[in-house]
């Protein structure tokens, strides 16, 4: 209940006071690129459930039918707006909607795409016992995931490495979660926003 409580009002504020921002990125991203100004990417939520996962549009339309499902180093269907939006992790501001509906929470495991979700072991599928969280230890540990692939391997080396190391990371979190962790974690996703070479896990 007082996880749900800080969702909401954590996600509220943040979308009444960071409304003139996301207007003026919406904005940005219409006169930079032809395309919706946000992404809606169906990702796997609590007990298994889909949602649509809102995020600022960075990729050219269409991009998940040119290439893999994940980003990778020097990608070229990331747009001039969009590179920076991914830098600087504003694109993430729209889930505060999906937080707001209660789709997702504010901390959690990162939501993942159904695809890769059907190659989950039973047990991790135990991260779906909990809501996806826009931040994370995951989140924190591989907020520059796409520099660790490249574009002819990305799909192989994500599943075959990087999902599994990521899913033990969102297996502890399940496992110790409470709302002390959630505050911790909020405020190391606040410090690496704001020193990005400094590392908080």
């Amino acid at each position: 209940m007082a996880k749900r409580i800080l969702d909401v009002v954590v996600s509220g504020l943040g979308l009444a006071l960071l409304s003139p921002l996301m207007l003026a990125l919406a904005v940005c991203i219409k006169l930079d690129s032809r395309g919706p100004v946000l992404y809606r990417g169906r990702r796997v939520g609590k007990d298994g459930e889909l949602f649509q996962m809102y995020k600022f549009r960075t990729m050219v339309v269409e991009a998940d039918r040119i290439g893999p499902v994940v980003t990778y180093r020097e990608d070229p269907r990331i747009t001039r707006v969009g590179g920076f939006l991914r830098r600087t992790k504003l694109d993430e501001l729209p889930q505060l909607i999906n937080v707001l509906k209660g789709e997702m929470s504010l901390v959690g495991p990162r939501p993942e795409d159904p695809s890769y979700v059907a190659h989950y072991t039973a047990e991790q599928r135990k991260v779906l016992r909990v809501k996806p969280g826009v931040t994370g230890p995951t989140q924190l540990e591989y907020r520059d995931e796409a520099l660790m692939l490249e574009a002819r391997t990305a799909d192989e080396h994500y599943l075959t490495e990087i999902m599994p190391e990521k899913l033990e990371l969102d297996l502890l979190y399940v496992h110790n979660r409470s709302l002390a962790l959630d505050i911790k974690i909020l405020w190391q996703t606040a410090v690496t926003l704001i020193f990005r070479d400094r590392r908080v896990l």
